[in-house]
């Protein structure tokens, strides 16, 4: 194992700030050390501890940003994920868990609405000059004011990306480096040990392992590598042992091309999700030391998948699978569920876990109509309302009953919906999906495949883009991923890594007969407005 220290320690537990480097060879060694640094708690530290008046049945929802289910416990090689894995072991971890739509915001709005972005009414990005935000009327199915509702405090910090504040309204906002998750954790701190009677929700949602920071100036390369949030030149953030990769060691999923460029900006990318990883071990820390780790639902997920083209804005498997890890004080321990979940159950089982679900009615129990909420509001009758119909009701539901039953079912079939990521990136595309196929409808399919500006720039897809359109991308080509057809029907249960496109083969046409039929239908139940398009296009 080769660590160098740059000076000091970090504040708690004297744990140093070093910098790891982890190779195929070494990795397993230094994973047990690491999770000994990150999750381990001294006695005499938890002597120190502030108590705390906070009620059970306390929440924690963690959301990462762009990462895919690259963790130890869901069989990574080499990511350093040591609490990740740890919370599994305590837990249930989902196999088969998705977002609804892999862009940030819109995916953030499904997560605390249980409402499919398409309905909810942000269609895409909110911030600067993008302007997307959900239907005022969605008020009443929010999730922070759902559990606000039956008694709960509570506090945000981090990424939230959504609108409008007042939908998604917290008691509490906490403020910290979005890029460092160990502070994050620490400035929950008095939140989490508030003399307060109320249980609490905390919204925990880090800005990594997005994209940004600059590029990796010190690479070889001539394209240089994304530094994905890590600190140029190799530095640390406070508090954290930075872990690096090496790029040659790094595996390289099937819908990438395996170049130099693809495995610099993946070690990028690792780091950042090792940072993650520290980040949750100091809040379980924190939450073991205000003595309510066992009073605290803890759920560990991301918006959507990894920020590679094929992966992030698409409905392709990379943007729509996300890690689901989900510790529950009262359920079994050490569970794989192999149940179909989505983003979309988040909200209802959350508050399901607070004793807040009308079970029978799919809704919050404390039910405050829109209309009674905002008469009295400074915003004008009708302003931003929703859809005819009205949102009064989850489109997901709760998967607190099978938690912790690795035989449990739960969604026969899923739903994911793309509208916008930018503003500037209009291509809606519609999927239906099941254990066996998934359908894939492209309804802006005679445009070229808008990109979102950070995959654009991406040193992985310019290396290919300037090669040639024909040029490889995984098991596509550079052109087939920019020029779709108008359905792309997969068997994922021969051909996971969606290469080979089903629609036009005729052995597959009644196949595909049925699920465009079962698509329509979803749209149909789901509220969805670009149903119509079945009729003119």
């Amino acid at each position: 194992m080769h660590r160098s220290h740059t000076g000091g320690s970090s504040e708690e537990g004297g744990r140093p700030e070093g910098h790891i480097r982890l190779g195929t060879q070494a990795a397993p060694r230094q994973k047990v050390l690491l999770a000994v640094a990150m999750v381990g708690i001294t006695i005499a530290t938890a002597a120190l501890a502030t108590s705390t008046a906070a009620a059970d049945r306390n929440i924690v929802l963690f959301v990462t940003d762009d990462e895919s289910p690259t963790l130890g416990c869901y069989g990574d090689p080499v990511a350093a994920t040591p609490a990740i894995d740890a919370l599994a072991a305590d837990g249930t971890l989902f196999t088969h868990a998705f977002a609804t739509t892999a862009s940030c915001s819109a995916s953030r709005s499904v997560i605390l609405s249980g409402v499919h972005n398409h309905a909810n009414g942000q269609y895409g990005h909110q911030h600067d000059f993008h302007k997307f935000a959900s239907w005022h009327d969605l008020v009443s199915l929010s999730l922070p004011r759902a559990l606000a509702g039956v008694g709960y405090r509570t506090g945000r910090i981090g990424k939230f990306h959504v609108a409008p504040e007042e939908v998604y309204h917290f008691e509490h906002t906490i403020a910290a480096n979005e890029r460092n998750p160990v502070a994050m954790a620490e400035a929950c701190r008095a939140f989490v040990t508030a003399a307060d009677d109320r249980p609490f929700f905390l919204y925990f949602a880090t800005a990594d392992p997005h994209r940004g920071g600059g590029v990796d100036a010190t690479s070889p390369l001539e394209l240089k590598p994304d530094l994905f949030g890590n600190l140029p030149e190799r530095g640390h953030h406070p508090g954290v042992a930075e872990v690096f990769f090496k790029p040659e060691e790094v595996p390289v999923p099937a819908f990438l091309p395996d170049t130099p460029e693809t495995r610099a900006e993946l070690a990028q990318y690792y780091q950042s999700c090792a940072r993650v990883d520290q980040g949750l071990a100091r809040l379980v820390a924190i939450l073991r030391e205000a003595g309510v780790y066992d009073q605290t639902l803890i759920v560990f997920t991301s918006d959507h998948g990894i920020a590679f083209p094929g992966g992030k804005t698409t409905v392709y498997e990379p943007g729509l699978r996300v890690p689901l890890v989900v510790r529950d004080p009262s359920a079994a321990r050490g569970v794989r569920s192999q149940a179909l979940v989505s983003h979309v159950d988040l909200a209802p089982s959350l508050l399901d876990f607070a004793g807040g679900l009308d079970r029978e009615r799919n809704r919050p129990r404390a039910w405050v109509a829109a209309a009674d909420y905002w008469k009295d509001k400074p915003y004008a009758k009708g302003e931003n309302r929703g859809p005819r119909r009205g949102l009064s009701i989850y489109q997901g539901r709760s998967w607190l009953p099978i938690l912790g039953d690795p035989l449990a079912e739960h969604h026969e079939t899923l739903f994911a919906s793309h509208t916008f990521h930018e503003i500037q990136m209009y291509y809606p595309m519609r999927a239906v999906r099941d254990r066996q196929y998934k359908l894939i409808w492209n309804i802006a399919h005679p445009l070229p495949y808008p990109f979102a500006s950070d995959l654009w720039a991406a040193s992985s897809w310019q290396a290919q883009h300037r090669r040639s359109l024909d040029a490889p991308w995984g098991r596509r080509t550079v052109g087939a991923y920019i020029h779709r057809p108008r359905f792309e029907l997969y068997d994922l249960a021969a051909d996971p890594d969606e290469s080979t496109n089903l629609a036009n083969d005729p052995e597959h046409a009644e196949t595909l007969e049925r699920y465009q039929a079962r698509l329509r239908q979803l749209q149909r139940d789901l509220g969805d407005p670009w149903e119509s398009k079945w009729d003119y296009e």
